[in-house]
Order: C-alpha cells, then structure tokens, then sequence
C-alpha cells in the first residue's frame, strides 16, 4: 500500500499537487456575496486567554518556583532562551492544550506566547525542550519536588485548622522502551503509575511523583508522607493532617508511622478477608431478606496482626440494582464520629481525588511520558502539574462568583483561553484588540480588573483561606 500524497500524476506521468493552497481563495456566496478567505490578517493569535495565565503566574509563582530549582549549566554567553523562558513557555502551552513538545516548532511565532514569557521575538523549538528535558538532574527534580510543596504552603492566606491528604495513583500507559516501565495486571498495560497527593477539601495539589508501574508498599507510602508532613509541620505545627487513601494505601508502616504523630488521623479502605465478614454476618443474613435499597453501617473494633494499634471499622452493607449485594470496609482511628458520617461525609469524599487526577490527566495529557529517561518523564510530569496548578488557582480565585467557577478545565479553555486577537506592537504600546462578540467579555473583563488591582498590590498572591 502506498502512502499517502499529496501528488497525483498527469497523463505524462509527472507529479502534480492534488492541493493547490492561494493566497485568496472564496468559498460559497452568502446572500449573493462572494466570501473572500485569506492568510493576511496580520499579527493573530488563538490563544490570547494564555495572558490571564501570566497574570496568574505573576501571583502565583509556581513558575518561578521550580526555575529557582534548576542549575543552569549552560554557556550563558551563547544562550538565547533563558530557563524561565522555556519553563513559562512550555507550561502556558500545556495550559492551553498543546501539550506535545513539537507543538513548539508553530507556537514560537505566535505573539500571545510571546508576551505571556515576557518577549516579543522568537520562542523555543522543540529540540530546544527536548535537550531541556535531558538535562535536569535528580538533585534538582526533588528540589522542584519540594518547590510545589511550598507553593501550596504559600496559597493559604491563613494557617488551616485542617488539611486533607489525598494519596492515590494512575496508570501513564508507555508505547516504547521508557526506563523503569513495567507491566501491569490489573491494567493489563506497561505503564508507569505516579502517585498525585492533593489536598482533599480544596483540590490543590500538593506534589506528584513518577513511579513505576505497580503498586508502592507501606515503606514507600512512608517516604513519601514523612517528607509532606514533616515540610507541612513546620510551617503549620497545630493543624490537623488527615491522610485518605483506598485500600492499596491502608498500610501498616503508614498506621504506625502517623500514629507518632501529632495531631494525624488517617481514614482507609480495607480489603475484606474472613474476620471482617464474621463481624457483619448478622448485617448479611438481614440483607438476604431485603431488597434493593437496602443499607446499614456497622462499627466495631478490629487489628490485623500486622497492626501496631486496634483501629475502629465501618462496615457498609447495601443491595444495590446494578450491583447485588455490597460490603464495603473502612478503617480509621478517629472513633467520635458516626459510623455513617465517617463512611458518607469522609470517606466518599476521596472520590473526589478522582476528579482532581482526572482534570490532571484528561485535561492537561500529563500522561505524556514517552521520554527514554525517566528523570525527563519526571520533569514532563511536573510541567504539566504546574499547569494544573495554574488553571486551579486561575479558577478558584479568578472565577469564583462567576458560571465558570465550577468549570472543568476543558471549558475554562475553550471560553476564555482560546480567543482570537489582533496584536499590534507599537513604538512604545502593544495593542490587544479581542473580538466585539465575544460572549464571555464580562468575565474577562473582570479577570483583567482583578489582576491590575493585584499589580498595585504591594503582596497579594493568589490564595484562598
């Protein structure tokens, strides 16, 4: 078979374009006009909502922050694009959906990412990032590690009363010879499969490590919540930690460990085994004699060998149309509250981890690890977190009060990044002209009366209590 061209051949047997693209070309009359379409409309650009994003940033700092972490070691008498440069220029391009590194090679002209990184002239190409990407080190990914740890420090105006840990992990399916990819069972694919920590009662992101691609155990959950805590200890030494995970992260090594700590509680699932069964076993001869809607909750005492300390278990029992019969386990060490408020209000509420992990992935493609090295998928996964970083701090502040304040990054994209203007650079202006029927005006408008109030703000970052 052969492949496509765009070249068909004439009775003589020459090459000819199937395509012929003019300069000027129409397409049907409107209304007995001739509609002329051409490529001459000056210096536009698609994406002139990336601009919001600087403004953010400029509040933010999650940008500057992990530059501050990088070791130039380059000849700076020969470079022409500065680290900030290329970082600002590949995480606003994520942002606004163009998350492959070629996306780079056109992007590079267009003048709102050019501003957006602070210059007029022409941006990085993609052999540019790729060397980038080769480059970092393991000293300075961990640093950066620590960099968004601190930048969530920093996004609270206030000291919270009570911060949520969300652990959980996904699976970043790899199509070649990444290091340290293996194969998976449970998704029957060779992937990676990083770990996202977020804050469960705001959806901020606390940080995300690559990892390979099975499961971790408690010594490693251990390293990496020891490392959270204790940077979040010292900043909030009376807060309330509570760590929230499903059953893969229900380990005695993270039972034991937050047990030693000061105001830390922890809520689980807990995988069912015989034991468990026995204690609901008058929960389940009930629920044979009901039907569908049937739900009770049931708490008592229970510690696995391995455990250093009994824990308090709920027990859900419920028949459900789709399901049959369910039984579902949690365990905890906070013993107040209710056994059906623990399991509802607490528990539940990790699905909305979930929801974080997928406008991660979904929306910002950060399951783009096809790098070789896996110190550069590292680097490519916390590109793409500080762009969810951006578009949640855009949103949460930004849009509150707004009908795009529940919007999912997708639709922030598509209503208020991806806009089309005219850009005229002036002697000693640059003019940004949007179109007069843009239906979002009045939430733009008020992004942009925000943000120049925050400019005249001595120290205003974008937090929210």
């Amino acid at each position: 078979m052969q492949p496509f061209s765009n070249n068909i051949s004439n009775e003589k047997g020459t090459q000819q374009p199937l395509f012929e693209y003019h300069t000027n070309s129409s397409i049907a009359p409107v209304q007995g006009k001739k509609v002329a379409i051409d490529f001459q409309g000056g210096t536009l650009t698609s994406d002139v909502g990336v601009l919001l994003l600087r403004e953010t940033e400029a509040q933010c700092g999650i940008i500057k922050t992990l530059v501050q972490s990088i070791t130039d070691q380059r000849r700076m008498a020969s470079v022409t694009h500065s680290s900030f440069s290329l970082i600002a220029q590949r995480i606003y391009q994520i942002a606004a959906g163009y998350e492959d590194g070629n996306d780079s090679n056109t992007l590079r002209f267009d003048s709102a990412f050019q501003m957006a990184v602070d210059r007029l002239d022409e941006l990085a190409s993609q052999p540019t990032f790729s060397r980038l990407e080769n480059r970092i080190t393991r000293t300075e990914l961990y640093r950066m590690g620590v960099a968004f740890v601190d930048n969530f420090l920093v996004s609270f105006y206030e000291k919270p009363e009570i911060i949520v840990l969300d652990f959980d992990d996904t699976a970043s399916v790899v199509y070649g010879h990444q290091q340290m990819a293996l194969f998976n069972g449970y998704y029957e694919e060779t992937c990676y499969q990083p770990l996202h920590v977020y804050e469960g009662l705001s959806g901020k992101l606390i940080t995300t490590i690559l990892r390979p691609g099975k499961r971790p155990d408690g010594k490693e959950i251990v390293s990496y919540g020891k490392r959270i805590i204790t940077r979040l200890r010292q900043q909030w030494p009376n807060t309330i930690f509570v760590y929230r995970g499903d059953s893969h992260y229900s380990a005695p090594e993270v039972f034991t460990f937050l047990e030693q700590q000061q105001n830390c509680h922890s809520i689980t699932g807990l995988t069912s085994n015989k034991v468990l069964q026995k204690q609901v076993k008058h929960l389940l001869k009930e629920a044979k004699q009901q039907t569908t809607g049937y739900k009770r909750y049931h708490s008592f005492t229970y510690q696995a060998e391995s455990w250093s300390a009994p824990r308090r278990v709920v027990a859900k029992v419920e028949i459900t149309a789709k399901d049959g019969l369910n039984v579902r386990f949690i365990s905890t060490d906070m013993w107040q509250a209710t056994a059906k408020v623990l399991y509802e209000e607490i528990y539940c509420a990790r699905g909305n981890d979930e929801l974080y992990i997928k406008e991660h992935k979904t929306y910002t493609k950060s399951d783009r690890t096809s790098c070789h090295r896996f110190t550069a998928n590292q680097f490519r996964l916390f590109l793409h977190s500080a762009a969810y970083v951006l578009l949640h701090a855009f949103r949460s502040t930004m849009l509150k009060g707004t009908s795009l304040a529940t919007a999912t990054f997708e639709s922030i994209r598509l209503k208020l990044l991806k806009v089309g203007a005219r850009i005229m650079k002036r002697k000693t202006k640059i003019s940004v002209h949007l179109p007069t029927g843009y239906p979002y005006q009045s939430i733009f408008s008020k992004c942009l009366a925000i943000f120049e109030h925050l400019r005249s703000t001595p120290y205003s970052p974008l937090c929210t209590s």
